[in-house]
């Protein structure tokens, strides 16, 4: 049996040669450099009202959106150029234990964790009362 390749005869010898093996490249491109970890649409509109409902009070004026390896977290300044006055973050390792989403103040101390964020995000309604 001959086969043809780039212009080139080659004998094959179907005893010899054992059957080549399928690789879905998505998986593959994966293993070698894993995907960020990202907020879904959802995820990121329910983080947004809070924000500009925050904008609107004159507590927050900025944000940064870090997407990593193992975490996204969303940052939000009082100021550019200073430290974050909170982060939220989503971290899918802690999901099946402690919940993936968390809110973390300034001094790394964690106000609010859970698996649903909409009830993580409420730790801002209480800080809103307590100044009223």
């Amino acid at each position: 049996m001959t086969e043809q390749t780039e212009g080139q005869r080659h004998e094959v010898d179907g005893a010899d040669k054992s059957p080549a093996s399928v690789v879905d490249l998505g998986i593959y491109r994966q293993s070698l450099d894993p995907l960020p970890v990202t907020f879904h649409r959802r995820e990121l509109d329910a983080i947004l009202w809070i924000y500009g409902r925050m904008v609107g009070e004159g507590d927050w004026r900025d944000y940064a959106i870090d997407h990593l390896k193992d975490k996204a977290v969303f940052s939000v300044f009082k100021r550019a150029g200073e430290f974050p006055l909170y982060r939220i973050e989503k971290n899918p390792k802690l999901a099946a234990k402690q919940g993936a989403f968390s809110v973390v103040a300034t001094d790394g101390r964690i106000l609010k964790r859970g698996h649903d964020l909409k009830q993580v995000l409420k730790v801002f309604d209480k800080s809103l009362k307590a100044l009223d």
